[in-house]
């Protein structure tokens, strides 16, 4: 494993976390912008390949009788989920050679903070990058070399991050798979080390741990999960974006935000600064199919066994029915979180943001007053799901996430 108390030299020399995001996100565009792909694809092939020959190598390098089994179990798992995920596996395109192909090795770092010395974990000499592969291995390599490393915030957001800027939710159903393949490869890799036969007993020991760990991972990943889904309600000012960014790094989730959504349903770019202003994607048939689509992707993403937020201002019932019923039409978990402040504290968060911006103050505090007049209050039993939160509070993230933690993952 790298030390990661290592401070990186340079930025010319090493990729911050963002950087290496936003170039997978460019890189694997052309095969995002395709999907869902028509005909069936090379991609299960392709997956199962790469899995009969990390078991092959792993089973024949591991002699522990408990190892071994864990190796079986998993083996087993991959075969019942490629079987079960077919449709899906065939819908991802045909595959493509590694984001690392072609590209100087340069180290991951968040902060100046070394992370690992190969951005996604894997050196070019390594096999699987030899292989053309679905690109959400790419992804996968990235998450997986974090979590490793115990980086579990950092690998939350990267999750986020990605998704939120590529649109690729279709390979929420596949990540599973692909995230124990790459731990039976993160494993593989470890044993290798230790070919020479001339290794110290303590060398030996470090590796086992090391490959143990992948291993452990892998079986962690490919338990069930009942996911949750969390509801942010709040207008603008709210805090509400800031807050529930911080839950999905805190907690592990993927969000779902309305201002992405809505731009890409008009072929504009999430980061994009400005667009057509021609194109009205704040009318109320825009606003419509924004909270259809919002809840057509916590629905896949709900299916795939993954926690989900919603970050969009729900101000209606009616919006806020839609989605509530992703997850208890599925038996799960839902949770509503009101981001509250008061007048005075909403008007100068947004005239400062405007500021920072470079907009008129004055049209953003109308968008407030509008989304005022638009708020319908809870219900009854929208209250049985309901958790408010004081954003102006002191330690208002600590708090928030506690109540999350008693409210759904501990019951």
């Amino acid at each position: 494993m790298d030390a990661t108390s290592v401070t990186c030299s340079t930025s010319a020399t090493a990729l911050e976390l963002d950087e290496l995001i936003d170039s997978l996100v460019a890189s694997h565009r052309s095969f995002v912008d395709d999907l869902p792909y028509v005909g069936s694809s090379g991609c299960l092939a392709a997956t199962r390949a790469l899995v009969k020959e990390e078991v092959g190598v792993l089973d024949a390098r591991l002699s522990g009788e408990e190892d071994r089994s864990h190796l079986q179990r998993l083996e087993a798992w991959l075969e019942q989920e490629m079987v079960r995920l077919e449709p899906w596996f065939d819908e991802r395109g045909e595959p493509r050679p590694s984001w690392i192909v072609g590209r100087q090795v340069l180290p991951l770092c968040d902060r100046q903070r070394l992370i690992m010395t190969s951005a996604l974990d894997l050196e070019p000499s390594d096999p699987m990058v030899s292989r053309c592969l679905d690109p959400g291995f790419d992804l996968v390599s990235l998450l997986v070399g974090l979590y490793v490393r115990d980086e579990t915030r950092l690998a939350h957001y990267a999750l986020d991050r990605y998704l939120r800027l590529s649109g690729d939710y279709s390979l929420m159903r596949l990540i599973s798979v692909f995230a124990v393949c790459r731990c039976l490869a993160g494993a593989r890799r470890a044993l290798q080390r230790s070919e020479s036969g001339r290794e110290p007993a303590f060398r030996l020991a470090e590796i086992m741990t090391e490959c143990r760990r992948y291993l452990d991972l892998a079986e962690q990943v490919s338990n069930f999960r009942f996911p949750p889904l969390i509801i942010g309600v709040g207008v603008s000012g709210s805090g509400k974006s800031r807050f529930m960014a911080e839950i999905v790094e805190r907690l592990g989730a993927v969000r779902l935000c309305s201002d992405a959504e809505r731009r890409r349903l008009f072929g504009i770019d999430p980061q994009a600064v400005e667009f057509d202003e021609g194109v009205d994607i704040f009318s109320a048939e825009s606003t419509e199919r924004t909270y259809q689509r919002l809840a057509s992707l916590a629905g896949l993403l709900l299916n795939a066994g993954i926690p989900t937020c919603i970050d969009a201002t729900c101000l209606t019932r009616a919006q806020r029915q839609l989605l509530r019923q992703q997850g208890e039409a599925r038996g799960l978990p839902v949770l509503i979180v009101s981001f509250e402040a008061d007048d005075e504290t909403l008007e100068t968060r947004i005239i400062k943001r405007a500021h920072r911006q470079g907009v008129d103050p004055v049209t953003s505090l109308e968008v407030l007053q509008h989304q005022r007049r638009l708020f319908e209050d809870f219900h009854d039993e929208e209250r049985q799901h309901l958790l408010r939160l004081d954003t102006t509070a002191e330690n208002a993230t600590d708090t928030l996430a506690m109540l999350i933690q008693q409210r759904i993952f501990v019951g």
